[in-house]
């Protein structure tokens, strides 16, 4: 044994260094709180001869409102939130729960995702935005209506709303960055918003471009075994879209004074120029993506010929892209989606069967079978316009475009059928209100995604955004009086 005196190693334990706490959202908690709630009172208030199954359903609804509307957590966390509540709580058979998961929409946001990747991974999107502003980009009329016409195109190849905006919002920037506008200035705005109205009007002729529009034909097909095809939406909807696109452009220009200097600016389309001999001629990698793109966007065209789900093109293009010697891209990449997506779409489309099986759908569209509403529906041309005001209403309230589907879809095939009305007219009228959000930054992803570059705020929506919803009514009112009656629908 050592001496006492002797001196011994010690080990000292290091001490843990503390890392600066993350402060508490305080605004996110009480929001979350209030999602609690607004569950227990939705519960608690309805009448005692609504079933225990459809207030807690209702109850839910509620909560899911106000937690994808504020996003407190992440969309994806409310997502599976919902689907472990609707299983502990019995409301519907395990099976409606996961049901949403089963469907083939599911894998058409899935292959749409991994097509835009790999058209990204490709120069062909920015090929395209600075071609167009080469083009007409050097004027602020022309600009405007670049920013908004690049997305349209997109659309056709590019499925996802946000995955459009997200590519487009750099090449707008860059843009404004060239001209040298001032931070809060007019045409910084306008572009801003023309980049968010435009990506909504992109979704509105190609049944692939928004989810609204592909959870519509699901619900239909699901309660009334109706099938909607990719080219039966594009004939529905194709005069919405080329009216909306020079309306909107209108409104811009006419909604923000610009001074002198901001309305002319040759040397962008210099710049863009540029940017296009910088690329060069086409490569080997674009032309296989543009082939690819063809063989998908011909195989969703002729759906009615050959009968697959639009989901079949999608994932074989997907494969394509990813395939050696075929492909523009590697599959590492292109599964590397947004999972949150996938999430809500199957949740959501669960929400919707499970809605409807659970009795709350009954519920609520029987509170709405007051007689002068029925009558209203009876008649195409004031159905059409009723249901866009109170869906347009409502999707203020219900912002977010999958739930205010899933919510009012199921209701609005109940009060056609109450009423004697083609179920058709009244569901794609809804689900164009439903996807046509400009007042509020919440309605719509185009809108949340450019609100989140800081560049634009709130207030400035609402002006536009109220013009752009009155000209989307009467745009869809006249269609339906010319057109949807010329070719059967109204």
């Amino acid at each position: 044994m050592g001496s006492p005196n002797a001196k011994r190693k010690v080990h000292v334990v290091p001490s843990i260094k503390q890392s600066s706490s993350v402060p508490i959202d305080r605004s996110k908690v009480f929001t979350l709180v209030l999602g609690v709630i607004i569950m227990a009172a939705i519960y608690f208030i309805l009448p005692e001869n609504y079933s225990d199954t459809a207030k807690i359903m209702l109850g839910l609804l509620g909560m899911s409102v106000l937690y994808w509307t504020f996003e407190p957590v992440p969309l994806g966390v409310t997502a599976v939130l919902l689907l472990i509540l609707m299983t502990v709580f019995g409301i519907v058979p395990k099976e409606v729960v996961y049901s949403g998961f089963s469907s083939p929409a599911v894998f058409l946001i899935i292959g749409g995702m991994m097509l835009a990747i790999g058209v990204n991974d490709t120069p062909l999107a920015k090929r395209l935005a600075y071609f167009i502003l080469a083009k007409w980009g050097g004027t602020a009329k022309g600009l405007v209506g670049s920013i908004i016409i690049i997305p349209q195109i997109q659309a056709f190849f590019i499925p996802a709303v946000a995955v459009r905006a997200t590519l487009l919002i750099p090449v707008a920037m860059m843009t404004l960055d060239t001209i040298e506008v001032k931070e809060n200035g007019n045409l910084r705005k306008m572009i801003m918003l023309a980049v968010a109205f435009g990506g909504t009007i992109s979704g509105t002729v190609v049944m692939t471009a928004a989810i609204g529009n592909i959870l519509t034909v699901e619900l239909l097909k699901e309660f009334l075994g109706i099938q909607i095809t990719y080219f039966q939406w594009f004939l529905y909807t194709v005069p919405i879209w080329l009216l909306l696109i020079p309306v909107v452009w209108f409104v811009l220009l006419k909604s923000f004074a610009l001074q002198p200097e901001n309305k002319e600016f040759p040397h962008v389309k210099e710049e863009m120029k540029k940017k296009l001999d910088e690329l060069g001629s086409l490569n080997v990698q674009e032309k296989k993506c543009i082939a690819i793109l063809i063989l998908i966007v011909g195989l969703w065209f002729t759906e009615p010929f050959h009968g697959l789900h639009p989901s079949i093109p999608a994932l074989l293009g997907a494969i394509l892209m990813a395939f050696p010697g075929i492909g523009c891209s590697k599959w590492e990449s292109m599964v590397k989606i947004n999972f949150d997506t996938i999430l809500l779409m199957g949740v959501t489309l669960s929400l919707g069967y499970a809605f409807n099986h659970s009795g709350a759908t009954e519920l609520i569209g029987g509170s709405l079978t007051a007689g002068w509403f029925i009558d209203l529906l009876r008649s195409p041309i004031l159905a059409v316009f009723s249901v866009l005001v109170i869906t347009q209403v409502l999707h203020l309230v219900v912002a977010n475009v999958s739930t205010a589907v899933v919510i009012l879809i199921p209701i609005f095939i109940g009060l056609a059928t109450t009423a004697g009305a083609d179920p058709v007219l009244i569901c794609v009228t809804a689900s164009l209100a439903c996807l046509h959000g400009y007042i509020l930054v919440v309605e719509a992803t185009p809108n949340i995604v450019v609100h989140s570059t800081g560049q634009i705020q709130q207030k400035d929506f609402l002006i536009p955004g109220l013009w752009m919803t009155i000209a989307m009514i009467a745009v869809t009112v006249l269609t339906a009086a010319t057109w949807w009656n010329w070719i059967g629908l109204l």
